[in-house]
């Protein structure tokens, strides 16, 4: 096993979801005092565990067709231009 690789990847993806909209669900659904907090945690972590694999197999995937310097460069790229969009439509579109 590869312990800094795991301790990166675990880095990166706990603070990617930490008060997105996945963790504002789970607790929507874990505040109603009828449901199974059990039940709630058990769907969310098996939801991210499949999203994890779907991840991890797109990745494989794309590896075998892009170069992994150019699957950075795309992804970065994407993450700014979401930034960019986000930006433009929270100062000019809230007036």
């Amino acid at each position: 096993m590869e312990w800094k690789l795991l301790a990166t990847v675990f880095a990166a993806v706990f603070i990617a979801e930490m008060a997105d909209k996945t963790q504002l669900v789970t607790m929507l659904f874990a505040a109603d005092k009828e449901v199974s907090k059990w039940t709630v945690f058990l769907g969310s972590a098996s939801a991210l565990v499949l999203t994890s694999a779907i991840g991890v197999a797109a990745g494989t995937l794309l590896a075998q067709v892009i170069n992994v310097k150019m699957m950075s460069i795309l992804a970065g790229t994407g993450f700014i231009v979401i930034g960019i969009w986000t930006l433009y439509h929270g100062i000019f579109q809230a007036q």
